[in-house]
């Protein structure tokens, strides 16, 4: 199995297990390596009900060594999930000179003031016009993509998590940030957890992938775990989806720098 990047852990406030059982589900999937990316702090603080404190850093820093105590040959690869916001290119940069990290994940869960895929909020999208919550959700995604501050980009169509699509074809917003994504030399993943939610789809559909591929963006799969049974969740499907679109090869990371893996 290719290695499964996007974790997270208890201190998101909406995962559960340890470090050891995330550990031994990787171990016992076969994972080539196995990677923990919780939810970055976001300020100014109280930010939002489902991330760390800056304040519990230390801790994040605990779970990911007693991962790597646990792991044996496993490799354990060191990331962090930071939500793309507004004015946030300094604390990121701040965010990666925290630890000696593997990888960091980019994702769009918020437009504006509004996190989009929390279940809270799922009645706002009835009273949304979903062409411009779809067009403002890309141009958030190209700004995210362009800014340079991220290895991997996170569930590229998040934005469908509810089953709330445009009419007509989707390519018009994915081709433009597909050269976007190209030209910034960043690594896009398939998520599985997708095909657990609403949309019952994983992030990104196979359209998005066969452009992906087309232009030559490399491509990492993960499972977005919340508890150790979610592990390399859908990894066989997901191959299947991955070489459809072309793909022949997954990307490894340490310590930012990265190398092909066959699949």
């Amino acid at each position: 199995m290719p290695a499964d990047y996007h974790s997270h852990t208890p201190l998101c406030k909406h995962a559960t297990g340890t470090p050891e059982e995330y550990v031994a589900a990787a171990r016992a999937a076969g994972l080539t390596e196995y990677g923990i990316s919780d939810h970055a702090p976001a300020l100014p603080e109280p930010f939002d009900d489902w991330r760390m404190s800056e304040a519990e850093l230390p801790q994040y820093f605990e779970w990911i060594e007693r991962a790597k105590a646990a792991a044996g040959p496993l490799p354990i690869r060191a990331g962090m999930e930071c939500d793309w916001l507004a004015g946030c290119e300094g604390w990121i940069e701040d965010l990666a000179g925290r630890y000696p990290w593997d990888y960091l994940i980019g994702s769009v869960h918020y437009l504006g003031a509004w996190d989009f895929d929390n279940p809270k909020w799922l009645g706002r999208w009835g009273e949304e016009d979903v062409e411009q919550v779809w067009t403002h959700y890309w141009q958030t995604y190209a700004a995210m993509s362009k800014s340079g501050l991220f290895d991997i980009l996170g569930h590229p169509d998040l934005v469908k998590k509810f089953a709330f699509r445009p009419e007509g074809d989707l390519a018009r917003f994915y081709e433009p940030v597909i050269e976007v994504i190209a030209e910034s030399g960043c690594v896009v993943e398939l998520n599985t957890a997708g095909w657990h939610k609403p949309c019952a789809e994983a992030y990104p559909e196979p359209r998005f992938l066969d452009l992906a591929c087309r232009a030559g963006i490399p491509l990492v799969i993960s499972s977005d775990s919340h508890a150790p049974g979610e592990v390399a969740r859908d990894f066989p499907r997901a191959i299947e989806w991955v070489k459809a679109a072309g793909y022949r090869e997954t990307v490894l990371f340490e310590g930012r720098q990265r190398r092909a893996e066959r699949l």
